[in-house]
């Protein structure tokens, strides 16, 4: 069955392009993979709709999919989540409807089977097929200097690829094997100035896939670029991939080794938190903004993973970047969204052209009221839980203030990101929805039922998640 989360927009995409109805062809494959999604979290069981197919016999190389943990399948469903979405609120350009959404099923197409590999090869591969559509459709379909930033993010992102291939090779070769799990097996066997070079590799790369702080400059320009879809499905979901595959791969496999670079990460995730934080104080462009508090926040979940470092032992660690993971994914997911429909009524993401939104667009002023506070922090919605979570995981071998380490350090450092956070996010919602109406706001059209429909869809998992995170720390356990 897993197999058919990858065929699926796979084959939907051929179909678009041999003439099938673009946009309903897009629709129903990923409301099918939506639904296939929920049936297998309910009915989430070790082993359930595995696939395995051999590729190769010398070297052993398996197209296998599996469900390995609860991980994997909160992965598949924020994957879903925000296909569906991206796809609802996907208006292409006249006559080109079969590449635009074409591109965005292949993105969510190669998320998923990266997410869903079992064999570091193909976990590899899928992540560089949805690359591509990436790269073009920011190139092709972006907006302002469109094709400076896909030559950015291509270049940030092939070297990322690169150093991460030379690592994941290393890695493949001292393990002697392509299969996670007999990776995993193999960890200990592992000298430990192996570990250090291969975990040096994986964290730079990965880190370039994330945006790690220095190596975050090429992400707001492409998310400010990219069509709507293109920034929900690569902020949302592909992102991610690399904070998974630390938590996949690098931390079980080279724990010693990414010890070693405890201190170094500590002090780029600040970066993250505290320098890219002001920077997104001073955007002028509401798109700017929300690229830049996208890198921002990685800083929140690097800061779970290095809890999970420093303490081997850490039950809230993995958990809680995890939920953050989620919660991040969906909330942004749904403010490039609705920042798309703000431009698309008014014309403009300055922050200094707009104002009074809320008094014709009463609708778009609650929906994105909601993904703003989520990602300020609001209790009740999803990022507050993950948030929280990531706090307690960084004190949680905390005996006193003799033992406050580097990691109950850098947590008190961090903790400013959410007064910064609040102040980025409360300025633009005021600059958008409040205050006098302007000329361009004035004459704003009510949101249908159809343009509320992907908001709403995320609006309720944010609050789903947020009022009762068991949903998927259940699915962790």
């Amino acid at each position: 069955m897993l197999i058919l989360f990858i065929l699926l927009p796979i084959v939907a995409s051929i179909a678009i392009f041999c003439g099938a109805p673009a946009r309903q062809s897009a629709i129903a494959a990923a409301a099918i993979n939506f639904l296939l999604a929920g049936y297998v979290t309910l009915a989430h069981q070790p082993g359930i709709g595995a696939f395995n197919f051999m590729v190769l016999e010398k070297p052993e190389l398996h197209l296998s999919l599996e469900i390995m943990d609860g991980m994997s399948l909160v992965m598949l469903l924020l994957s879903v989540i925000v296909t569906l979405a991206a796809v609802l609120c996907s208006k292409a350009p006249e006559g080109n409807e079969k590449l635009f959404y074409s591109s965005s099923l292949l993105i969510s197409a190669g998320a998923i089977g990266a997410f869903l590999s079992k064999d570091v090869f193909f976990f590899f591969a899928f992540h560089e097929l949805a690359l591509i559509p990436t790269f073009l459709m920011i190139g092709m379909f972006g907006r302002g200097d469109r094709r400076a930033a896909a030559w950015k993010i291509t270049i940030y992102l092939g070297l990322g690829s690169l150093v991460l291939l030379a690592g994941l090779v290393w890695l493949t070769r001292v393990t002697g094997s392509y299969d996670i799990p007999t990776m995993i097996a193999a960890s200990g066997e592992i000298p430990l100035n192996t570990q250090i070079g291969i975990a040096g590799l994986l964290l730079l790369g990965f880190g370039m896939l994330i945006s790690l702080f220095p190596f975050h400059s090429w992400a707001a320009p492409a998310y400010a670029s990219a069509p709507a879809p293109i920034a929900m499905l690569h902020a949302g979901v592909l992102k991610k991939f690399g904070l998974y595959g630390l938590l996949r791969l690098a931390v079980p496999i080279l724990p010693e080794g990414m010890s070693y670079w405890l201190t170094p990460l500590l002090v780029l995730l600040l970066g993250n938190i505290l320098w890219v934080g002001f920077v997104t104080i001073s955007q002028k462009r509401l798109d700017l903004m929300l690229g830049n508090s996208s890198v921002m926040h990685m800083g929140y979940i690097f800061l779970a993973i290095a809890a999970l470092i420093a303490f081997p032992g850490n039950t809230l660690a993995q958990p809680a970047a995890v939920l953050l993971m989620f919660a991040h994914g969906i909330s942004i997911a749904m403010l490039f969204g609705l920042a798309d429909r703000i431009e698309r009524v008014t014309g403009t993401l300055e922050l200094a052209d707009l104002g009074g939104l809320a008094k014709t667009a009463p609708s778009l002023a609650w929906l994105f009221g909601i993904a703003a506070m989520a990602s300020i922090g609001l209790p009740g919605l999803a990022n507050f839980a993950g948030e929280v979570m990531v706090f307690l995981a960084a004190f949680q071998a905390y005996q006193g203030i003799d033992s406050l380490g580097p990691v109950q350090i850098a947590c008190i450092l961090s903790i400013w990101g959410v007064v910064i956070s609040a102040v980025y996010m409360l300025r633009a919602y005021r600059s958008v929805f409040h205050g006098p109406l302007v000329k361009i706001t004035s004459d704003v059209a009510h949101m249908t039922w159809q343009d509320r429909l992907p908001a709403v869809i995320l609006a309720i998992t944010l609050f789903a998640v947020g009022l009762y995170p068991n949903l998927l720390l259940n699915l962790l356990k």
